[in-house]
């Protein structure tokens, strides 16, 4: 796995991933704590989405949809990822199917799990 994978580093405050920007990689939190924001109504205000710690996926979205980012994701402390691109994705779907399947269900794993959560906090809401 880690042959298809590059190591970055953000400082606290940096931008990960920006809504709207295609969604060409994902990534490994392996260090340091992300924010997910999503544009709130007013100018320059954002609703958090989530805090994201040490093990956690982000981005990973681009993989089902293929399509561009759904929010905006900024380190609150110095991050460090392992990075994911689709062209490396590709590659090891081709190369290590065994390896991109199990990939795979981790990732419908994480989906589903905040499927639930936001269901859940939904209910709570109505």
């Amino acid at each position: 796995m880690f042959a298809y994978l590059e190591w970055k580093e953000w400082q606290s405050g940096e931008t990960v991933m920006t809504r709207g920007e295609p969604a060409d990689f994902m990534g490994f939190l392996v260090g340091g704590k992300l924010a997910v924001k999503m544009d709130a109504t007013f100018p320059d205000k954002f609703i958090l989405v989530a805090v994201l710690e040490r093990g956690s996926l982000v981005g990973e979205i681009f993989v089902v949809e293929g399509e561009s980012r759904q929010a905006t994701v900024v380190a609150t402390e110095k991050s460090h990822l392992l990075i994911l691109s689709r062209e490396r994705m590709e590659l090891m779907l081709r190369q290590a199917p065994a390896l991109g399947v199990k990939l795979l269900r981790r990732i419908i794993h994480v989906l589903g799990h905040r499927l639930g959560k936001a269901s859940d906090r939904l209910s709570r809401l109505l």
